[in-house]
C-alpha cells in the first residue's frame, strides 16, 4: 500500500485562504432523490402507523416481521445482555457509563427566582422533556458509547421515558448496543431504523409512542428526516463526518500524532484529519509515521481514502498562527498537542471538544473521560455545543407582578403597546393601574 497524498497547505500561500474553504467544504444537503424517498416515507408512516414502519423495515432490513410486536425488544432481554457480557466488556462498559453519568450531573440547573421590593416575583422553571427518542445505528457497527452519550444526559435530565430505535439488518442484534441500553435506562427498544425511524418516533404510532426529542446520529436518510420533521419534534444537530484538528508544537511522537489523525480518518471516507503546526521537521515526521503504521491498520482503505481527500497538513508561522486557524476551522475535535495547553486554551474560541496536552487522545473522549462525544461539525462549533442535560430540560419563564408591581409596569407597557398602535395590549396592562 502505497502512503496517501495528503494536502500540504502554507498560511504564506497567496491562496492560503481559498484552499482551506476548499478543503472545508461539505455539502450537507441531501440531493433531490434522497428528499423525495423521504418525504415518501415519512408522509406513509403519518397516515398508516404501524403497518407502513413494518413494510418499511421488512423491505429494507431485509427482515420478516408480522407486527410491531415482532420488532420490540423487552426490558428482560436488554437486561439479560447486560448480564451476559464477558466481564471484562461489563466493566469497561459500567466505568464509562459511571463517569459519563457523573459529568452531567454537574450540567444539571435548578429553577430560580427573586422577588422585587415591591413584591412581583421573578424567576425560571426549569423542566425535563416527557419522553425523547434515541437513534443508534445499527447492524454490524455496535456504538454502545452513542447509547451511552445520549441517554445518560436524558436520564440525568430526569426524562420520563426513553424509547430508543436501533436497526438489526436481516435481524442481525448487537449484545453491546442492547447491554447499553440496559445500563443507560432505556425504556423501550424497537428494531426499527432509516426515515420510517425517525417518522414513528416524530408522529407517533399505534405502537411506538410520539417523542418530545431526536437525538443520536444516521445515514443520510436519517439525518435529512430529522431535519423534515424538525418543528414537529426537536432534534439535536444535523452531523456532518467526523473531524479532529490537532495543534502540535512538533514534540509531539509522531506516531501518535498519526494515530490520532488514525482515530477520526476510520469512521468513514468522508472523516477529515487536520494537522497544524509551525515545524516542517514534524509534518515530515508524521508523513514517515502515516507511512510506517497506515498498512498494519484494519481499516486501512477508509483512512487512506479518508487521508487522500480531506486530510491536510498546515504550516502555520507560529503558535499564535496556529490557533487563529483553528478557531477558524471550528473543529469537532481539538487537540492542544503542546507543552503548556492551559496557557494556549485562553485563546482558543471554537470547538466542540479540546483535548489538552500530548496524553490526551481524542478516543478518551469517545468512550470515558465523561464529557459527551456527540459534538458540533462542520463549523457549527460556532454557535453549537457538545449534547448535553440542557438539551433535555426547557425553561419556562415565571411572572408574577404584585398590585403595585402591576401598577408601575403597566405604565411602562402602556406607553410602548401605544407606540406600537396596539391599543388592546396598552388597555390590558392600563387595567391594573392604580387610580
Amino acid at each position: 500500500m502505497s502512503a496517501p497524498e495528503i494536502t500540504r497547505l502554507s498560511t504564506d500561500q497567496a491562496d492560503f485562504n481559498q484552499q482551506l474553504d476548499n478543503l472545508l467544504a461539505w455539502e450537507s444537503v441531501s440531493d433531490a432523490k434522497v428528499n423525495a424517498i423521504v418525504d415518501d416515507i415519512l408522509a406513509d408512516v403519518r397516515a398508516r402507523g404501524d403497518e407502513a414502519v413494518v413494510e418499511f423495515t421488512n423491505r429494507f432490513d431485509h427482515t420478516s416481521a408480522a407486527s410491531m410486536v415482532d420488532l420490540e425488544i423487552g426490558p428482560q432481554r436488554l437486561a439479560a445482555a447486560l448480564a451476559n457480557l464477558p466481564a471484562e466488556q461489563r466493566e469497561a462498559l459500567e466505568v464509562a457509563a459511571a463517569r459519563v453519568r457523573s459529568y452531567h450531573e454537574k450540567q444539571l440547573t435548578d429553577s430560580w427566582s427573586y422577588t422585587e421590593a415591591d413584591g412581583t416575583m421573578l424567576g425560571q422553571k426549569v423542566t425535563p422533556m416527557d419522553r425523547v427518542g434515541l437513534y443508534v445505528p445499527g447492524g454490524k457497527a455496535a456504538y454502545p458509547s452513542s447509547v451511552i452519550m445520549n441517554a445518560m444526559p436524558a436520564k440525568v435530565a430526569g426524562v420520563g421515558e426513553i424509547i430508543m430505535v436501533v436497526p438489526t439488518p436481516h435481524g442481525e442484534l448487537n449484545e453491546l448496543v442492547l447491554a447499553a441500553a440496559s445500563l443507560a435506562g432505556v425504556d423501550r427498544v424497537f428494531t426499527i431504523g432509516g426515515a420510517q425511524a425517525v417518522a414513528a418516533l416524530a408522529y407517533g404510532t399505534q405502537t411506538v409512542p410520539k417523542v418530545d426529542k431526536i437525538v443520536g446520529p444516521g445515514n443520510i436518510f436519517v439525518a435529512t428526516a430529522k431535519r423534515a420533521v424538525f418543528g414537529t419534534v426537536g432534534i439535536d444537530m444535523i452531523a456532518g463526518p467526523s473531524e479532529i484538528l490537532v495543534i502540535s508544537d512538533g514534540q509531539t511522537d509522531p506516531d501518535w500524532v498519526a494515530m490520532d489523525l488514525f482515530s477520526q480518518a476510520e469512521h468513514d471516507e468522508l472523516a477529515q484529519s487536520i494537522l497544524v503546526t509551525d515545524s516542517a521537521e514534524h509534518i515530515e515526521a508524521v508523513t514517515a509515521s502515516i507511512a510506517k503504521l497506515l498498512p498494519r491498520m484494519e481499516r486501512r482503505d477508509i483512512i487512506q481514502t479518508s487521508l487522500q481527500d480531506r486530510a491536510a497538513f498546515i504550516l502555520a508561522r507560529d503558535m499564535d498562527d496556529a490557533i487563529a486557524i483553528s478557531n477558524r476551522i471550528a473543529p469537532e475535535h481539538l487537540e492542544l498537542s503542546v507543552e503548556d495547553p492551559e496557557a494556549v486554551l485562553p485563546k482558543i474560541r471554537h470547538a466542540g471538544a479540546i483535548f489538552m496536552g500530548r496524553y490526551t487522545a481524542e478516543a478518551l473522549g469517545d468512550y470515558c473521560a465523561g464529557p459527551n462525544h456527540v459534538l458540533p461539525t462542520s463549523g457549527t462549533a460556532r454557535f453549537s455545543s457538545p449534547l448535553g442535560v440542557y438539551d433535555f430540560q426547557k425553561r419556562s419563564s415565571l411572572i408574577m407582578f404584585s398590585a403595585d408591581g402591576a401598577s408601575e409596569m403597566g405604565k411602562v407597557a402602556s406607553v410602548l403597546a401605544r407606540g406600537e398602535s396596539l391599543t388592546a395590549h396598552a388597555r390590558s396592562a392600563e387595567y391594573r393601574i392604580k387610580k
